[in-house]
């Protein structure tokens, strides 16, 4: 396959994904956290009371996964539900100030990642990375 396009999609984001994982994972654990928490409080950053469903269609992750997840979010401190649904059986998530705190440390912590993959592409190639990236994954969540 050609350098400029034969691949599919779905390996190259696989091939990228299989570099960033083990550098973020590094750079994640002296926090406390994993791909999936930290994923978890990206989501719940954005669109906070998202329940463990929400989450786990969002992530494509079990719901019993999703779930262990917050529970570890929660002991830390850094996520609450309330200890009772207010209709039916989800609880909403939502970061607390300390979560918020966490995902900043987080976000700084894999930064460096970001530079490191992105390092081979010139400040208007990485904009537009970046803009396509978000460009293409909106369109597929409302797919």
């Amino acid at each position: 396959m050609s350098q400029t396009g034969g691949e599919s999609l779905g390996y190259l984001l696989h091939r990228l994904a299989a570099a960033l994982r083990p550098r973020v994972a590094a750079q994640l654990g002296p926090l406390g956290l994993a791909l999936p928490e930290f994923v978890c409080l990206r989501i719940l950053a954005k669109r906070p009371g998202r329940t463990s469903a929400d989450l786990a269609r969002a992530t494509n992750v079990s719901a019993q996964a999703t779930n262990q997840v917050l529970l570890r979010l929660e002991a830390q401190g850094a996520v609450r539900r309330p200890p009772v649904a207010a209709t039916g059986r989800s609880l909403p998530a939502e970061l607390t100030d300390q979560g918020r705190d966490l995902l900043v440390r987080a976000e700084q912590a894999v930064a460096g990642v970001d530079e490191l993959v992105l390092a081979g592409l010139s400040a208007v190639e990485q904009r537009q990375l970046r803009t396509l990236l978000v460009k293409a994954a909106a369109y597929y969540e409302h797919c």
